[in-house]
């Protein structure tokens, strides 16, 4: 399920987050024309998860820093099943 939690990111700036959470510059990004109905922002409801109690625990930023980390130190985990798809 997608839970908002009142966040509204461009693109660009979630790319930037990244970047910064991987220590990166704009020169490890790959610009690439915009496909047809290209979503410009995501926006999610958030009344009905908050009528339940639920609030975030985290901010988006340390959100995103926390799934970086996570791939960065998992990388024996993830990579082999990167490299099964890629080789199909």
């Amino acid at each position: 399920y997608n839970i908002g939690a009142g966040n509204e990111k461009t693109n660009r700036e979630i790319t930037d987050i990244i970047l910064a959470a991987l220590g990166k510059d704009e020169s490890s990004v790959n610009y690439v024309e915009d496909r047809k109905g290209h979503d410009r922002r995501y926006s999610i409801a958030t009344d009905k998860v908050a009528e339940l109690g639920w609030a975030p625990q985290v901010t988006f930023d340390e959100a995103i820093e926390l799934t970086v980390q996570w791939y960065v130190d998992n990388r024996a985990w993830w990579a082999p099943l990167r490299e099964r798809v890629r080789n199909r």
